[in-house]
Parts: C-alpha cells; structure tokens; sequence
C-alpha cells in the first residue's frame, strides 16, 4: 500500500504553511521534461497526524509560464514519479454565474475544454489507450475538501462546471454569453488537460476554483480594478493554505482511498495488443502505466 502523499499543484505561495518541516526543493526530470519548477516538499503534523505534502508552482515560480506552455504532462508525470496519491489543483477563475461573486470558491466536478495548442495524454502511437472521463474528478476528495471548506465558513458551491480556454487573452462578450449559456459556472485556462492526465496517471484529483472576479458578461465587468483583484486574491490564498492544512492530515487518515476507482483508471484501458507496442513507448509509460504494463 502506498502512503498517502497530498499534492497541491497552485501558486507559488501555498506552501507557506506555519508547522511545515523538513521542507526543501526537489529537482524533478520527467520522460516529458520538465515541470514547471522544482517541487517543495515538507511534513506537516496537525492534531497528532503527521501529513507528507508536495508543492508545484502551475506557472514556476515568479509566475514565468503562460498557461499554454505549461508542460503539463510533465507536472503529472513529476508528481507521479515523487509518489503523489492526491492532487489538489488550485486556481483563480472569472465567474459565470451571478451567484458566485469574487472571493467564492467552487469545488469543480465537471469540464468543458476549449484548448487547442496542449498535449492532452501520456498515449500515443504505438500504445492506445482510452479512460473514461465522464466524472473527471474524484468524488472522495472532492467531498475532503467541500468538508474541510465548510469547517473553515467561506462561500464555496461543491459541483460546477470550469470552462476551460486556451488564452492567455480573456474571452470575449460574445464567448462569455456563450458559455453562460452552456450552464458553466466559472472559467479559467489551466485545468485542462490537467485533469485528463491526472485521471490517465491513476491519481485521484480534484479541483477548486478560487474566483477573483466576473467575467467579461457582468455589466460591472469593466469597473473591476487590478487592486481589487489583488486584494481577492490575497484573501483566496489565505483560504487556500488553511484548506491544504486541514485537508492534508484527513487525506492521511483516510482509510478508503485505497479502493478509489481513480486508482484504477487504467484497468481496461489499454487497447494496443502487447505484441504490436511500441517498446520505446511502453518504457517511457512506466512511471505513468506501470502497474498494468506490467500485467500480461
């Protein structure tokens, strides 16, 4: 049985956490490359549980990478390899509904994906394969952290769904009408293709959107200042370290994890009969497949 290793792929500021120890950086080469930044590991002991976390800044440290050149393969791939079990993606979104203003946070548990320039699989020629992605996310930890923000009383929905597009440049009115009326809730332009390779990894990942402001559609969109989006922004983040603080010892304790399905996402998905692999391909899967590469 692995032990439990909570991930937090976000800003850059998270792993500021009072009662972390052991804390360094740790330098991460993947067969995708390399990840945004080096990962920040630590242990953090909270109510007599000891929790082991590690930390990856989406956009490196000093936020240097636009949203479409994140390696994301490569940042599933680094946390995989580090033995990640549970990743929490955390990100600031524009909100599409009038329900959600700035400063609400929603524990997303649907996707529509609008990028088209990334890299949305480990698979290829050579070696196919097909996971669902009906429930993108894991619904144990999604109901971990819709508890842990409860217990904290901020705002927070559990269930919505991210829009995700390609940017850097926001959506235009027309866009933003558009996806309202596809019944979206927030949007943003990082959490695709995480969560397809994360499902292909077999790691159970959840997501929470931390909105910052409205989105272009609100009639107040253009009044939005960058100082307000700032201050937002702050307070999101404090809410954010609280989350991972409380969510970490939960995520240790939880002695369900094991027969999550997430872990198992690749059971019957391979397709390419072993003999027609490619052998270069089937190597480079190993931190990713290896578990059932390595079945018969």
């Amino acid at each position: 049985m692995s032990t439990p290793l909570l991930a937090i792929i976000g800003g850059s500021g998270l792993y500021d956490l009072p009662g972390l120890s052991d804390t360094r950086w740790e330098t991460v080469t993947t067969p995708w490359g390399e990840p945004s930044d080096q990962i920040f590991r630590g242990r953090l002991v909270r109510d007599g549980v000891s929790a082991e976390l590690a930390f990856l800044p989406r956009h490196g440290r000093g936020h240097r990478i636009p949203p479409s050149e994140v390696n994301y393969r490569a940042n599933i791939a680094a946390l995989k390899q580090l033995g990640a079990t549970d990743v929490l993606s955390l990100s600031a979104v524009g909100s599409l509904r009038a329900d959600l203003p700035p400063g609400s946070f929603v524990v997303v548990d649907q996707f529509i994906d609008r990028t088209t320039q990334r890299a949305g699989s480990f698979f290829g020629r050579g070696l196919v394969a097909h996971v669902s992605l009906a429930h993108p996310v894991c619904s144990r930890l999604g109901a971990h952290v819709a508890a842990a923000l409860q217990g904290q009383g901020v705002p927070f929905v559990r269930g919505g769904t991210y829009l995700a597009i390609e940017g850097p440049q926001f959506s235009t009115l027309a866009e933003s009408q558009l996806y309202r009326s596809w019944n979206c809730s927030v949007i943003g332009m990082t959490n695709m293709p995480e969560a397809r390779l994360a499902r292909e990894a077999e790691l159970c990942y959840a997501s929470v959107g931390m909105v910052t402001d409205f989105d272009c559609w609100h009639p107040a969109h253009d009044a939005v200042t960058v100082d307000a989006v700032i201050r937002v922004l702050l307070s999101n983040a404090q809410v954010a370290r609280t989350l991972v603080a409380g969510l970490a010892g939960t995520i240790t304790g939880d002695a369900t994890a094991t027969a999550c399905a997430c872990r198992r996402a690749l059971d019957h998905a391979l397709i390419t009969a072993p003999e027609a692999r490619d052998p270069a391909l089937a190597e480079k899967l190993r931190v990713i497949a290896g578990r059932v590469l390595a079945t018969p």
